[in-house]
């Protein structure tokens, strides 16, 4: 690749990832913002408990830190973002620990949990939402001397997160859709950015491919194993351990 090619190709990349830095606090903002955010300026119901409070304050904390990470880059200070990945390493294990009990949480009625939808069944969404985070973030970590990889792994981190956001944004006859919406916009969204990147770099990334792969494949097997028994049993045990 010509050296002018590369230039704007990182330049490029650069773009990109401004808008989703962007993007990301745009959506969270819509979804929560009735909610958590601006919830004083709606009649909303209250914060069920503090772990959730404390879950929505650890959320926020991972967007800021995700656009943070971002604005090193373009600003050209790549030691500082190397640097600033330990923090994100121990501010991913606190996003595990207590996502973890706050999904645990739905199973005794959680507010976020949908009405039509029995609690220890809705937790696999959450559940898996973890999983998949720790395996994406986990594999950034592990190519983070790979910079094409890594922030591609990083970017599915956060379409990862956006489902509960897309959820709570308060139009009806999107939300009267379900599934097909908060999980249709990722997996477009995943599929948009995949071939953007094959086409602009004129190559396919098999390691963002993988992981696209992985997160859309999520979508469906989550729903298709929220109703069974084994899931159920897997559950009950979760929530009695870690209540």
């Amino acid at each position: 690749m010509a050296t002018n090619e590369v230039f704007d190709w990182r330049r490029s990349d650069r773009r990109l990832f401004a808008a989703v830095a962007l993007l990301f606090p745009v959506i969270i903002l819509i979804g929560f913002g009735r909610t958590y955010y601006l919830k004083a300026a709606f009649d909303t119901p209250p914060v069920p408990s503090l772990l959730v409070h404390l879950h929505g304050l650890v959320m926020t904390a991972w967007v800021f830190y995700f656009i943070a990470q971002v604005w090193l880059i373009r600003s050209k200070r790549a030691r500082v973002h190397m640097r600033a990945g330990m923090l994100g390493i121990a501010l991913a294990i606190v996003v595990l620990v207590v996502g973890f009990f706050t999904a645990a949480g739905a199973a005794f009625g959680s507010a976020s949990a949908p009405p039509d939808i029995p609690p220890l069944s809705f937790m696999i969404v959450p559940m898996t939402d973890l999983v998949m985070f720790a395996v994406l973030f986990g594999a950034a970590i592990y190519y983070r001397k790979r910079p094409a990889h890594h922030k591609r792994l990083m970017l599915l981190t956060v379409i990862n997160f956006l489902p509960p956001a897309i959820a709570r944004i308060p139009i009806e006859s999107l939300q009267a859709t379900g599934p097909l919406f908060f999980f249709g916009v990722p997996t477009v969204l995943t599929i948009g950015l995949l071939v953007y990147d094959t086409w602009r770099n004129r190559r396919l990334d098999r390691v963002f491919l993988v992981g696209s792969i992985l997160l859309i494949a999520s979508y469906p097997l989550r729903l298709m194993a929220m109703g069974t028994s084994a899931w159920t049993n897997f559950a009950t045990w979760i929530t009695s351990w870690a209540a």
